[in-house]
């Protein structure tokens, strides 16, 4: 069976993290991405050591122009490990909480170019070639915040729900020519990220029928999964795994 590669942005702790964990434990080729050079060497360091194979490549997604260069140099570094670029997971994200009004225009343009044009670049620089090969898997991690109003989230919540149309629009854009796209909606997950929530964090858990707050592994294991040949015939879907939230 041939190897495959997947790239996944901002998978030097939290959810990325923990996927690029997962997915090297289940055979995969990993390419870790993020701004941080030395804890991804870490995980990089931590694959290797239990026997997988595993690259780091250093991206600041913040633009199109960001997001152009790390479709090429993760394509490039799986073409130099004898394989293809066959899994992007767009995990990388930025939040910005408050009030709509005073919210810096600066802080509004850096999540939606790292929560939304850096994806939509991504998948435009590596989905035709995914195509080209009649095969491939794209997950984008979305929020609840992205269907459940939170308030102060507006800003990060928008930018996930627009995440999630266009998780659809190329589930039918890409899916004749073999390529599934899906996302993971988590609920509230315990990561480095989550740790100003606070209280706040179990408050927003005890809403949901499961009642507990995630660790990152529970994520890890949906996206795992979605991007499995297991999951051959599920595209277009946004799959919550927030303990049931979305269902009261």
């Amino acid at each position: 069976m041939e190897t495959k590669t997947a790239l996944i942005t901002g998978s030097t702790s939290g959810i990325g993290r923990a996927t690029a964990l997962k997915l090297a434990s289940d055979g995969v080729r990993v390419v870790v991405s993020g701004r941080n050079a030395e804890r991804g060497l870490e995980v990089v360091e931590q694959i290797r050591t239990a026997g997988g194979e595993a690259y780091f490549v250093g991206a600041d997604l913040r633009d199109a122009q960001s997001a152009v260069e790390l479709a090429a140099k993760a394509t490039q570094v799986a073409e130099s490990a004898g394989g293809t670029l066959d899994v992007l997971v767009n995990n990388a994200a930025i939040g910005t909480g408050g009030p709509t009004a005073g919210t810096e225009e600066s802080a509004f343009d850096a999540v939606l170019g790292t929560n939304l044009k850096a994806p939509f670049y991504l998948v435009a620089n590596l989905a035709p070639a995914m195509a080209a090969r009649g095969r491939g898997a794209i997950v984008n991690i979305s929020t609840l915040a992205a269907e459940v109003a939170l308030p102060g989230l507006s800003v990060y919540g928008a930018s996930k729900a627009a995440l999630d149309l266009l998780t659809k629009s190329w589930a039918a854009e890409f899916g004749p020519a073999g390529v599934r796209v899906n996302s993971v909606s988590p609920g509230p997950t315990r990561t480095p990220g989550s740790e100003g929530l606070g209280e706040f964090l179990q408050v927003l858990a005890a809403q949901a029928p499961l009642g507990f707050v995630a660790d990152p592994e529970d994520i890890a294991a949906a996206i795992a999964f979605l991007v499995s040949d297991e999951a051959r015939f599920v595209t277009g879907v946004i799959l919550n795994v927030n303990g049931g939230r979305t269902v009261v």
